[in-house]
């Protein structure tokens, strides 16, 4: 009962008033984010992929006067507008709300899941890809801040997923030497690997763990991550 009055308190006429119980970070984020949403559908349609890797349609004509910049453009803060995205070597084009995150974009409109969301603050790692070589936290990083950039995710990796030998010997290396626990981790763990080993082919244990530094493993597997990343290393070269 004390919960039914928390959420239904009485007002002064006895009528039961509905409030909203407290949003989490995210949901409040997503919730901000609804209105440019709406304006971004309404002005250009919704967009949808085709097939894996296919370039993302517009299915509809934006309606006169409807608050969408066009490429390269940014007037209205609060506006989307269509963004060009190369993703795992291949073009995107995708309606794109103002408040979007590369992170909510690649899951949510061109369906590549293996980019987790953990923290959505930066700091646990999980939603880690490459962009143009380097690990970057795509839970913080915007969208539109992407356009015109080569972005690598952790589906990008394998020529053939079907078999161990089209992994990555990221991925080889993953699997044998047994670094997933939970694995909700391992594919920014992955990212992050793959950044340095294309900077840095030999690194020592030490470069390895500073490279892996900003990829939190909850399960605590950590001597089994710097294995995978030492293995890959040999096997790569």
């Amino acid at each position: 009962m004390a919960e039914d009055r928390a959420v239904n308190p009485p007002n002064p006429d006895g009528q039961a008033e509905t409030v909203n119980p407290l949003l989490t970070r995210r949901e409040f984020l997503v919730g901000a984010g609804a209105g440019a949403a709406v304006t971004a559908v309404a002005a250009v349609g919704i967009a949808t992929i085709s097939g894996r890797g296919a370039v993302v349609t517009q299915h509809a004509t934006a309606p006169a006067g409807a608050p969408v910049a066009p490429p390269g453009q940014f007037t209205d803060p609060t506006a989307g507008r269509m963004l060009n995205l190369r993703v795992n070597g291949q073009a995107y084009q995708v309606a794109v709300p103002a408040r979007a995150t590369l992170a909510d974009v690649l899951r949510y409109q061109l369906g590549l899941t293996g980019t987790k969301i953990g923290c959505n603050r930066a700091e646990c790692g999980a939603c880690t890809v490459v962009m143009d070589g380097k690990n970057v936290y795509s839970c913080t990083q915007m969208a539109f801040a992407s356009e015109g950039k080569d972005i690598l995710t952790v589906e990008g990796l394998a020529t053939d997923t079907s078999s161990f030998e089209g992994l990555h010997p990221i991925q080889q290396g993953f699997i044998l030497k047994d670094a997933p626990q939970c694995a909700f981790c391992m594919s920014g763990q992955m990212m992050s690997a793959y950044a340095l080993l294309k900077t840095n082919p030999r690194p020592t244990e030490d470069q390895i763990k500073y490279a892996l530094s900003g990829n939190i493993c909850r399960c605590g597997n950590y001597n089994h991550l710097w294995d995978a990343v030492a293995w890959a290393a040999e096997h790569m070269a």
